[in-house]
């Protein structure tokens, strides 16, 4: 007797699908953790640069039980840095000391965690947008990425637990655009919360969002406008008890962090050499610690604020191509070959190519998006080009666009698989080739 095979076959297909995810998240979590033992773009791994990792000096602070102190090497209260990463750092300084190597690879291990698990939102919102042959593909790129491979393991900063904030986000914006389910909306409004105390700078994202799903709701017919606000009282909630302990410690309103005017002035002083002032920053130079300390957190970073304002003022032709510079900076990697500048950052002969021509892939997937599926191109498009407007204006820093990195991927993965089955197409076209059709 004859039977069938179609349904053992779609069985083992779908077994194959089901395993085929674990695996790549256990392949991109392997190829993090072997990078981990190295020493990091901090040089955390070497005591003198230990007291110069922001984040470790908060959490340092917390761990001695005085709260929320400064990211400088100062015993003032804070608000310089974000809480949620600063929290997290201190828990992993209590389970393995206080600076210790083991709490340093701790840190990294986790972030190492967090962006291999971002394959998962990765390929769920790819799916979605583009289709599940994209979606495999931009989920072994993520696994694969230099990037995400080198910056998650070797540099202790809230970069990848935003990146990993920031897929969902996307992922859920998918839903919100629509359904006005008020669960799915609070959800929403408690993760990006939740964001915007790990990199406040998300928000600017988070706004868009809302409003792209508010207006494609209305244009559907639906309800949006109590949807939207049950986010946003969500959004609110999550974000004011920092808030009102800002307001109690400084007894002026902060909306989330108050190092402004120092991240303004360090990118906008007459210097440009490099993208920042790095050697500025209170962490490297004694005199503006000495100022910070004697001034106070609040009224330091209005000076600062002020020092920047007044020079932008006296040179606005600078600052406008300073602005320009950062932004070609950000998205190719390119500020100088100047001997002087390649002393300090000697690897930019080799990560400029690398970075425009990602960039370049990313740009060619964007506009195939808006022939394929305009709405997911404008999503994509929206978060990649507003999220880093506040570093054009600031100052810029290699990691500030790691954040988008993987909607890159996804915009380049799907530019080669468009261009792979172009490719086959013609093939299939051509006269005497097997399987070709007839024209």
């Amino acid at each position: 007797m004859i039977t069938s095979t179609a349904p053992t076959v779609g069985r083992e297909v779908k077994t194959a699908s089901q395993w085929r995810l674990p695996i790549i998240i256990l392949v991109a979590l392997a190829l993090r953790l072997a990078v981990g033992p190295f020493d990091s773009i901090e040089g955390l791994l070497d005591p003198a640069n230990l007291y110069r990792w922001s984040y470790g000096n908060v959490a340092r602070a917390l761990v001695a039980g005085r709260g929320f102190g400064s990211a400088l090497h100062s015993n003032q209260l804070s608000a310089m840095m974000p809480p949620v990463y600063s929290v997290i750092v201190a828990i992993m300084f209590k389970l393995f000391g206080v600076f210790t190597h083991g709490a340093i690879f701790a840190v990294h291990a986790f972030d190492s965690v967090l962006s291999a698990l971002a394959v998962i939102p990765i390929f769920l919102m790819t799916r979605r947008s583009f289709g599940e042959r994209v979606a495999w593909w931009a989920a072994w790129a993520w696994a694969c990425s230099p990037y995400g491979i080198y910056f998650s393991a070797a540099m202790a900063w809230s970069t990848h637990l935003l990146l990993f904030c920031l897929c969902w986000l996307l992922y859920l914006a998918q839903d919100l655009e629509r359904s006005p389910q008020l669960a799915l909306w609070a959800g929403f409004g408690l993760l990006a919360g939740f964001a915007g105390l790990t990199e406040p700078s998300i928000l600017v994202v988070v706004a868009f969002l809302l409003a792209l799903a508010a207006w494609r709701l209305a244009q559907a017919g639906k309800k949006w406008l109590f949807p939207g606000g049950v986010a946003l009282l969500a959004l609110a909630a999550t974000i004011s008890p920092w808030m009102i302990r800002n307001a109690v410690v400084f007894h002026r309103f902060i909306p989330m962090r108050d190092s402004m005017g120092l991240e303004l002035w360090m990118g906008n002083n007459g210097y440009d050499v490099r993208f920042t002032s790095e050697h500025l920053n209170p962490l490297n130079d004694m005199k503006e610690l000495a100022d910070y300390d004697r001034m106070g957190e609040t009224a330091y970073m209005d000076h600062k604020a002020q020092q920047a304002t007044t020079y932008i003022h006296a040179h606005p032709g600078w600052y406008v191509r300073m602005c320009v510079r950062r932004a070609v900076y950000l998205w190719t990697g390119y500020w100088s070959f100047d001997p002087e500048y390649l002393k300090l950052e000697p690897m930019d002969p080799f990560n400029v190519p690398f970075q425009s021509a990602f960039t370049l892939l990313g740009l060619i997937g964007l506009c195939l998006a808006w022939r394929r599926a305009p709405w997911e191109a404008v999503r994509f498009a929206g978060v990649m080009f507003l999220f880093p407007i506040i570093y054009y204006l600031s100052h810029p820093q290699p990691y500030h666009m790691r954040t988008l990195d993987p909607l890159v991927t996804i915009l380049g993965c799907l530019a080669v698989v468009s261009w792979l089955q172009r490719k086959r197409a013609a093939m299939r076209a051509e006269p005497g080739i097997p399987g070709a059709t007839a024209q």
